[in-house]
């Protein structure tokens, strides 16, 4: 009956705020006081969906500008985010497509919304992202804003929303960049990382502007990945060492599985046309191809007479294989905005993200070798189609109403089939596992900003999503109860939230938000079913429902003496019904809605300028983040939920003076756990997430006025740690930026 009634009310709210719009035909008011922002201060769109000053944005709103990007050595968009306060941005390792960014306390990707040029790039499978068709070069900017956005964004957005916005140019402008790096040690970083990208943009007349680029990356990798076993060598047998798994329990390093190597390929395209002043359209292309591959293993173990041994007892010569794989996606992205009358704008987007390829090989016998034999060819195809339409409105002098709709479908489609050949993908033989399904959402949405006194704004919005999953579809060959079909079904989600921000004084901003989120369970949740080889069947569960959580934030930015500022925020999520594994039997287990958690911290951020040519800043986040019910796996009730460190800090600063510049940042993580019941305890071995402190180092120097040489060290300290496997220890890169 409350749903029922908070839909009827939203749904009034709507029609109301509609029908009231028509009269911004007849009648434009005048610019609020409050969007008055101070000369060149960064505008961000992201927290409010309409630009806004940074400074009178709602809740906490970071920014990592283009410039600031190219002043460290960064290869990926994830990477460009590692300094931000309250930002967790990890990879399990150096050949993961797949990276994670999360906001709040809140873990997995899932649970964090990334846009892409206000297009939704997290995937329908997993709700992971897939940042390897992002050129770092391409970006103006990665606006990070935290905390409950569902109410603008829906499912997903419950720790905040990543936006990459990219680069259109308003000159004619031509970059080619290159660069070669490696190693400080051979074999203990990336070995032989080429780099190259090359861009061109031009205005053509008054209405026409293009961009086009074009980016290659590639690496031969490190031995990252140990051959860690349970099985103790037999006697006679030398070159291994006693470890422990992540729990501690006691295991035999006895090889690593080759280097990682793999190369990234990336095009992009973006035109723009605007039809008349107030109108103008656009389009945007992207492609990516990214494969990766491994050198051969190396086994430690010898016999007596010095000869290399790779097998031993029930441990097989397969152990140490690991089989290549790769991806492939084309992003489509078209857009028209158009101004009604003064200060009112209608947006219309139309986005495509088509991951037409996601495989990776496993050799699945006994007797799979470095020279052949059988193996496994999994790939999970997946596609999404989003529309969006929104009008910004201002009304009645003191508000200004943005109120609009969107639709959004996903797919994806699992397959795995075996090989004749782990070595050799095309090898594939008969359709072994498929898994396959189809979710759709409608939702419309309204924010009303309300400038309750000069100095105070409030916002009040809500969005009511329709969820629907349907054709869902699971096949194992030759196993009882096979091939299984799903019935479609429905459900819904209301996310209301309120917001205050309060300029008492000049350089003073105080902020305050509250509301809720949800994540409604992705296609792996519920269509994912599968049977290991000793019986044991994991359930998908069509029948999950989305999870919610209910958050707030209070925060404060204080402006000091010139180019001087500090911000405090503190941040609190309660979540339910959080989408769990539940063991019913030793042959069953299925997933649920199942558990309940709590995150709450506090960043704090200080930040030094001294013009243009220095800069100082720390930052420090404090997350306590744990389960606080969960019926179906009660010893991780009062744990850490995984992947979410406590302690967190940066520090850094750059220099820019005539044709030097340098920059120095250290990054602080503390210690994650894998499982759930934090027995992950022990540390620096395969398998871990240690707590690590690295610094990076980048200098460069202008050498004409279109000629910029730089060279740059990661992990200068060459601190060893692992973050599942082993991470990259000391490596050096000199690049040469030509810009025209």
């Amino acid at each position: 009956m409350k749903g029922t009634f908070n839909q009827l009310i939203f749904c009034t709210l709507l029609r109301f705020s509609i029908v009231v719009a028509a009269t911004c035909l007849l009648w434009a008011p005048p610019a609020l006081a409050g969007d008055k922002t101070a000369e060149m201060e960064e505008i961000v769109v992201t927290a409010t969906r309409t630009e806004k000053g940074l400074a009178a944005a709602p809740g906490s709103v970071s920014v990592v500008t283009q410039k600031e990007m190219e002043k460290r050595n960064i290869n990926t968009a994830d990477e460009a985010l590692q300094l931000t306060a309250g930002v967790v941005a990890n990879r399990a390792g150096i050949r993961d497509t797949m990276s994670s960014l999360t906001l709040g306390g809140l873990p997995s990707q899932s649970r964090t919304l990334v846009l892409l040029d206000g297009l939704a790039i997290n995937s329908p499978y997993s709700g992971g992202i897939d940042l390897s068709g992002v050129a770092i070069e391409d970006l103006q900017k990665i606006e990070v804003v935290k905390g409950p956005f569902s109410s603008l964004y829906g499912g997903g957005a419950m720790g905040g929303v990543v936006q990459m916005i990219t680069k259109m140019p308003d000159k004619r402008e031509l970059t080619v960049k290159g660069g070669y790096g490696t190693a400080w040690s051979r074999g203990e970083a990336p070995n032989d990382l080429i780099s190259f990208y090359a861009s061109g943009g031009d205005k053509i007349g008054e209405n026409l502007r293009l961009f086009l680029s074009y980016g290659y990356k590639s690496t031969s990798g490190y031995s990252s990945v140990s051959n860690v076993q349970s099985a103790k060598p037999t006697a006679g047998l030398t070159g291994w060492s006693e470890t422990t798994d992540s729990t501690g329990a006691k295991r035999y390093l006895i090889g690593d599985k080759g280097s990682d190597g793999w190369r990234n390929d990336n095009i992009a395209f973006k035109a723009s046309y605007d039809l008349s002043k107030t109108s103008k359209v656009n389009v945007q292309f992207q492609r990516a191809t990214y494969d990766y591959y491994n050198d051969d293993f190396n086994s430690y173990l010898r016999d007596a007479s010095g000869n290399e041994v790779r097998s031993y007892g029930t441990v097989k010569e397969g152990t140490f294989l690991k089989g290549a794989g790769g991806s492939e996606r084309n992003l489509y992205n078209m857009g028209f905005e158009t101004e009604l009358c003064e200060q009112a704008k209608v947006k219309l987007a139309l986005g495509y993200v088509d991951q037409a390829k996601r495989w990776y090989v496993t050799p699945t016998s006994a007797s799979a070798t470095s020279t052949g034999g059988p193996g496994k060819l999994s790939d999970t195809p997946t596609a999404s189609y989003n529309a969006d339409l929104q009008a910004t409105i201002p009304l009645f002098k003191r508000h200004i109403v943005t109120v609009g709709g969107a639709y959004k479908t996903g797919w994806s489609d699992s397959q795995e089939n075996n090989l004749t050949d782990w070595r050799n993908e095309k090898s594939s033989t008969d359709l072994t596992y498929q898994a396959k399904g189809k979710d759709r959402t409608w939702a419309v949405f309204i924010q009303d900003e309300i400038q309750l006194l000069e100095k105070l704004t409030a916002y009040i919005g809500g969005r009511e999503d329709w969820w629907e999953t349907y054709d869902g579809y699971v096949y194992q060959s030759g196993t009882a109860g096979y091939p299984k079909y799903y019935e479609s079904r429905k459900d819904s989600s209301f996310s209301p939230k309120g917001a205050l921000v309060y300029k008492p004084f000049g350089q003073t901003t105080l902020r305050t938000s509250a509301g809720q989120s949800f994540r409604s369970p992705t296609l792996y949740d519920l269509y994912r079913t599968w049977t290991t080889r000793g019986g044991v069947t994991y359930n998908s569960n069509p029948d999950l429902k989305p999870e919610t959580a209910t958050s707030w934030n209070v925060g404060v930015d204080q402006g000091l003496w010139k180019g001087a500022r500090v911000a405090a925020t503190y941040f609190e999520n309660d979540i339910k019904d959080m989408i769990y594994t539940k063991t019913v039997s030793a042959t069953q287990k299925d997933k649920v809605n199942a558990g309940k958690g709590r995150s709450r911290g506090i960043e704090l951020e200080t930040e030094q300028r001294f013009d243009k040519w220095l800069r100082f800043f720390a930052n420090f986040t404090y997350t306590d983040s744990s389960i606080i019910e969960n019926e179906v796996s009660p010893k991780s009730v009062g744990k850490d939920m995984t992947d979410i460190p406590r302690v967190m800090f940066n520090i850094g600063g750059d220099f820019e003076k005539g044709p030097f510049g340098l920059s120095l940042t250290g990054r602080y993580m503390g210690k994650r756990y894998s499982n759930d019941d934090n027995s992950d305890t022990a540390s620096h071995v395969y398998g871990a997430n240690d707590d690590f402190f690295t610094a990076d180092v980048k200098a460069s120097y202008k050498v004409t006025s279109w000629a910029t040489a730089a060279f740059s060290v990661t992990n200068i300290l060459d601190r060893e740690y692992y973050s599942y496997s082993l991470a990259p220890g000391r490596a050096w890169f000199l690049e040469l930026t030509l810009k025209f």
